[in-house]
């Protein structure tokens, strides 16, 4: 069976296709976000049980390129690429996490965290980056013009980009916003070989930029507004099912910023619907960091209208986006998923990130965005105990050390309950003595 793939206009009332090979990032007709589609009726024609068989047999093989947690389910993503261009550093296949301290804490029966953070690059951008940075390489065999690949970034999709652009021999040009992003972050596209341009300006700054320099056809863009980078990270969702023996937990909570990663999450679990996997669809909440809420804000009036911010700066840096490219698509499937978005404030999602770090955690300021929405759905009744909540971490916590040096310094402008800074002591043995006692009386783990 032949299965195909390409891409068709978001608008109902357009619908106009074009080849996957071809560089357009939206419509031509009435300028509308493109999202990659599959011929199902094709997909229908093995079972659905034979699917979950053929996606276990291959989940973490060695044999190439389907160890990959993409490239497993390389049907359902790019069916058409050939293996030779496909750029996979084994991305997906991360720890689902059992928080079950946390969990408890909560009063949750069943709380997990996927840890998407746990890849090459650092974060959740490898799962979408695999598939843009392949089909590039398979456009330019093929005879297309294209001599880079660009970004604009807050840190993560950069450093994705130019992981995978290294390791495919491709050029990648990275526009960050200056001073508004980690040290880790910085070095990753600096490290890899990227031509980083550092602009005085936010990220939704940079984005214009960048959608202006790649209407030049000879360098490619790489943001989530190119559906490329939806077809690979909406594998997380389906991974999580496939890690649960094939049941659908019943909320997943996901970092909100850009809002690629919400319409991919919801477009993975409708493609294991459509095709028999799964019977029912979880709930999906958005968290979103107060200082840059342009969902949230839009949810409150029930979606009737959306209207951009001025995102002000944020602990939460890769999430601080006013004028997110992917807001109707996000929209669309959180009316489909019985959808939830909550904000969460500065002290909140500090505090959130460093609770989940003292029960064995690694949290990212966006993690910690997430789990904060978690605690104040859980106080409100939304979220109950005997849901199974699955909570998406985006990136790893190592990337945002400055973050949490501050915090455990109370360097912030809150209390910082769960600081835990080192004690200060002589080298006298009496001293270290001394302050155990007290410490072991005092805490409580």
């Amino acid at each position: 069976m032949e299965y195909r793939a390409w891409f068709q206009c978001i608008n109902e009332g357009c619908g106009a296709v074009h080849p996957l090979n071809q560089i357009i990032y939206r419509c031509e007709r009435c300028q509308s976000l493109l999202e990659v589609r599959h011929d199902l009726e094709a997909l229908r024609h093995r079972s659905a049980a034979a699917w979950m068989k053929l996606f276990d047999d291959r989940y973490r093989s060695n044999q190439w390129p389907y160890g990959s947690g993409i490239w497993g389910k390389k049907e359902w993503v790019l069916p058409n690429i050939k293996d030779e261009n496909i750029v996979s550093l084994y991305e997906g296949c991360t720890n689902l996490f059992w928080a079950e301290r946390l969990g408890k804490l909560l009063g949750l029966s069943e709380l997990w965290v996927k840890l998407c953070g746990n890849t090459h690059s650092g974060s959740f951008k490898d799962l979408g980056m695999t598939v843009l940075v392949s089909q590039v390489k398979q456009m330019i065999s093929e005879g297309a013009p294209i001599k880079a690949v660009a970004c604009a970034s807050t840190g993560d999709t950069s450093a994705a980009l130019a992981t995978y652009c290294a390791a495919a021999g491709i050029q990648s040009i990275v526009l960050l916003p200056k001073g508004k992003i980690s040290t880790a972050q910085l070095v990753q596209p600096i490290a890899n070989g990227a031509l980083v341009l550092s602009l005085d300006t936010d990220f939704d700054g940079c984005m214009k930029v960048v959608q202006e320099i790649t209407k030049d056809p000879t360098i490619y863009l790489a943001n989530s507004m190119n559906s490329l980078r939806v077809e690979g990270q909406k594998t997380v969702g389906i991974e999580i099912v496939q890690q649960f023996d094939w049941e659908v937990p019943d909320v997943f909570i996901i970092p909100g910023g850009n809002l690629g990663n919400v319409s991919a999450l919801g477009s993975g679990l409708l493609m294991m619907r459509e095709l028999g996997l799964i019977h029912r669809l979880p709930r999906i909440v958005v968290a979103q960091a107060q200082k840059a809420n342009p969902l949230y804000r839009s949810y409150q009036k029930g979606f009737a209208e959306f209207a951009p911010v001025q995102a002000e700066k944020t602990l939460a840096s890769a999430i601080q986006i006013g004028n997110p490219v992917s807001v109707q698509k996000a929209i669309r499937v959180l009316k489909q998923f019985d959808g939830v978005v909550e904000e969460a404030t500065e002290e909140e999602l500090a505090d959130a990130a460093a609770l989940g770090d003292r029960t064995g955690m690694f949290n990212c300021p966006h993690t910690g965005v997430a789990l904060a929405a978690l605690i104040k759905l859980v106080r409100r009744g939304v979220i109950q105990k005997q849901h199974r909540v699955v909570v998406i971490s985006t990136a790893h916590g190592l990337k945002f050390t400055d973050f949490k040096v501050r915090y455990h310094d109370k360097a912030l402008e809150f209390p910082c309950r769960h600081a835990n800074p080192p004690i200060e002591l002589p080298p006298r043995v009496d001293a270290v003595k001394a302050a155990l006692d007290k410490a072991l009386r005092e805490r409580v783990v």
